[in-house]
Parts: C-alpha cells; structure tokens; sequence
C-alpha cells in the first residue's frame, strides 16, 4: 500500500494528514505554534517553531502508522498565503515572518498603486496589506539592515519544502499572492521586482503544484527512519489546496467557506479580469485559475456577537431557535463589517451595524440577523463573479463553520439560489495538499480522477423557491447599507485617538 502526507501550515498550527492510495484518512497529527504581535496590527511568527511542528507531527505519524518507514511516497504541503518568511545565505531566519493578517503595511501599499498603477494588469490583483510585495517594502524601509542580509526569499509552506529537499521552490498559486508574479507570462515580473529593488536571484524557482521538487533529504531520512526515497511536491496556498479538496475543478462549481474570515471561490477555466474588485490567483489545479472575495469577518462575527451578547452560550444553543424566525431576521439587517472590509468595498474604516431593531426583536431575530448578514456579504462576490464572468453556479460546496448547522446551510442554498452540499469528511487544505502528492506520485492521471477517489459530498441542500424571492428583496436592502453608514464611520473614525 503507498502512502500520501498533506501537511497543512495554518496560522496557528500544523496539521498532517495521511491517505492511502484509494483516498482513505489514515490518520493525522497537529502541532500548535505561538503568534506575536509586537505592536497594534502586528502579526509575526518565527518559521523555526513550523519546522519544529512539521518534525513533531511526522514523528507522531510514524509511531501511529509504522509502516509509513516502508510505504510512504511522498509529501505535499498547503500554507498560509502571504507571509514573508527571509533567510540569509545559510539558510538562517533574519527576522519573524510578517504574516499574512498582519496590517502595518498600509502606505506601502498606497505608495505601491501609485507608483505602478500596472501592476493590476500583470498581476491581476492591486496591493492590499495581506500581499507580499508591501511586506518587502516595509523590511526595505524599516529594516534596512536585514533587507541587505536576505539571500532567500519564500512563502511559509515553502521553508518546510526547502528542510525537508533542499530545492528554494514555489509554486504558482502562492506565487500569485505575492503581488511579484506575471500572472499571464507565469514568472517572476522583471518589471515589478526592478521598480522595488528586489534582487532576482533571491526569488525561488516556479512549480506547478503537484510538480515534484525534489526528495526527502538524506540526513532525514535517516532521522525519520524512511527505508525508501520519499518524494517531495512543491503543494500549493490553502484557498487552492481547500478548493482541490473540496473538488472545485470545474466552471459553475463554487465554494463558500466560513472560518474567522469567510470566502466565496470559483473556479476559473481562464483567467478572469475583475478589475481587482475580487482576487484572481492560479489554482493547484495546473494552468487553471480561481478568483475569490474576501468577508473579513465571517465566523469572527458570530464569534463577537456570542461572546458579547451571549457568553458562555454554546453555538448550538445559541442558534438553535433560528428556524422559528422567517428570512429576514422580521425586519432586522446585520453588516459584517466590525474589523473593516475586503470584498467588494476595501475599507479599513467601515464598521458593523444592525439596522431596524424593534422592541419585538429578540434574541433568535439577533442570532438569525447575523448568520444572514454574514451570508449577504459573501453573495457581494457571488454577484461580482456572476455579473463579469456570467458565471451561473449550478451546486456550491459550504465548508467550515457555516456547514456545521442545517438551518445556515439553508440560508445559503437561499440566499446564493444555488444548491449547496456539504463534505462528508471535511479535513480542509491538508486532504487538497495530500491529493497533490497522489496526483504528482503518479497514482492519479489527473485531478479528477484523483477528487473521484478522495473528494465525497453529503445531501444537496435546495432553494425554496420562497425564501429566495424574499432574501432578494432583502438583500436589495442589504446593499444600500454600506454607502449610507460608510461617511459615517469615516467621521467616527475621525474622533479616535491615533
């Protein structure tokens, strides 16, 4: 029997999966890791506590399944997009990596759109504080003394490639949410990284993700006891690793996953221009791409609203009066916007608010109000995707913790009029990254064979021809929110101390 590794770096700890050859979970292993904030919206990690993790997990994995020592093939990764991780020339970390929620970098990007406008054109997406490139920018500025020491320049999953292979790799789908890659040409921009002063030869080599970049290196090897060579995979970003997992590989199939934050991703059989109203990266799926918009504050919204309003509430009490209420919370609007905004509106400055509350309200209404408000901010880039691509989803496939509760599950098939379903074992980046190594072992001609084997979806949740007509109504009444309340919050903005 041959065996498949999928580690997943996520921001807060590793996770490892491994499959056999038929697509079955074997077993998985996580590792947490500590986030540091320095300062206000700081967010930064040191990449030795990930390679720490990935050796942890591997050696649970190991006393777990024994025979991985003689059967396992290969290793692939997913990871956190964004995060600037800098080596010097002996392969050394110079400084924690800047991570991808990390929002000190506002004039860099400010300063990156007006100095090259064009980098919308190649790169497809304009600079926002979660990219790359403005990470660069900042170290540049505020740490001239470890800009002149950076040698090597990668993304997080990509330090675990280069301690586990030797090879500096990347792969495109994380290299599209550099803001340095020519999406069209598939290369490292020679415009984009001589206008910033960013040296060529520090940019790792391009994969395509389940390309193989090298194998298991021989010092561990033999640490790890592996009896036989074990390939390693270039892997790919989370949101491309999830969409893979979750068998987004074709047009009129979307995805919608809510965590903290919540995404609505469609696949792209060609590239998309959106005018940077969504971000448009490439997929793990080789030369295919996806775009997607971002709910800053999805699953964080009920998270707050819980903790302020209800602590102590578990989620299912919480929520389990909310069928009671009809669509339209009666008359109650939510905005999800208590940290800002991504999708479509870009605004660090915009917050939350519940409109039309009435002394009948109740807490049920509150709770129905939010899962609702949530849900509308994520059909922003449904209807985004549907309005510039004449994308028409037939089935989209809920993940995370909006597919954990059957009425919310409801909502969404109403609210996106789409069918929804669910994965019947959802395991996330990790399982997508797991495929990758199936699919570049050779196990698997293509990735659809290879979701036919691993990818297994529950009931289809339908529309009810009703509720969609009146989340219309609603939702009409949604999006005249953000542009009444949004010079209002500028002004209260305004009076907050620096």
């Amino acid at each position: 029997m041959a065996y498949l590794l999928g580690l997943d770096l996520g921001t807060s700890s590793l996770k490892g999966l491994v499959f056999d050859q038929s697509g079955q979970l074997i077993n998985t292993a996580s590792a947490d890791y500590p986030l540091t904030s320095p300062r206000p919206g700081y967010s930064e990690q040191d990449p030795n506590h990930w390679r720490q993790a990935a050796q942890t997990v591997i050696f649970e994995l190991l006393d777990k399944i024994p025979e991985l020592r003689k059967e396992l093939i290969g290793i692939s990764f997913s990871g956190q997009m964004h995060s600037l991780v800098l080596l010097d020339e002996e392969n050394t970390v110079i400084r924690p990596a800047i991570l991808w929620n990390d929002v000190r970098t506002t004039k860099q990007c400010q300063r990156i759109m007006e100095e090259m406008p064009e980098i919308l054109a190649i790169t497809k997406n304009v600079a926002l504080e979660g990219f790359t490139l403005p990470k660069i920018c900042w170290v540049q500025e505020h740490e001239p003394e470890n800009w002149q020491r950076v040698r090597h320049l990668m993304l997080p999953k990509d330090f675990l490639a280069l301690w586990l292979s030797g090879t500096y790799s990347m792969d495109y789908s994380d290299a599209a949410g550099t803001l340095l890659l020519d999406s069209e040409q598939k290369c490292w921009s020679t415009e984009i990284i001589n206008k910033f002063a960013i040296p060529a030869e520090i940019l790792p080599t391009l994969f395509e993700s389940a390309e193989e970049v090298g194998t298991l290196v021989p010092e561990l090897q033999a640490a790890f006891g592996f009896e036989q060579e074990v390939k390693i995979f270039a892997g790919g970003a989370d949101n491309a690793c999830a969409a893979l997992g979750s068998g987004i590989i074709d047009e009129g199939i979307g995805m919608v996953s809510i965590g903290t934050s919540g995404v609505f991703l469609s696949f792209e059989e060609q590239e998309v221009d959106y005018q940077g109203k969504l971000h448009v990266f490439h997929h793990a799926v080789a030369k295919k791409h996806y775009s997607m918009g971002v709910t800053l504050a999805a699953g964080n919204s009920l998270s707050w609203y819980r903790d302020t309003f209800a602590e102590g509430v578990d989620f299912s009490e919480l929520l389990a009066d909310v069928e009671e209420v009809s669509p339209g919370a009666d008359g109650l609007l939510f905005t999800p916007y208590i940290v800002g905004e991504r999708t479509p509106y870009t605004d660090s400055t915009i917050r939350g608010s519940f409109i039309g509350i009435d002394t009948h309200h109740r807490r049920r209404h509150f709770s129905r109000a939010v899962l609702e408000g949530i849900t509308f901010s994520l059909k922003d880039s449904q209807l985004i995707m549907e309005e510039t691509a004449k994308r028409k989803f037939s089935k989209i496939v809920s993940v995370g913790g909006g597919a954990k509760n059957k009425a919310w599950l409801q909502m969404q098939a109403d609210i996106f009029d789409a069918e929804i379903t669910t994965l019947t074992t959802e395991q996330g980046p990790g399982m997508g990254a797991a495929m990758l190594a199936a699919i570049g072992s050779g196990l698997y001609p293509d990735e659809a064979a290879c979701v036919e084997a691993f990818v297994k979806y529950g009931p289809v949740i339908k529309p009810v021809k009703e509720n969609v007509a009146e989340y219309q109504r609603v939702y009409a009444i949604y999006q005249k929110v953000y542009p009444q309340t949004a010079p209002l919050c500028r002004e209260l903005a305004a009076l907050q101390p620096e």
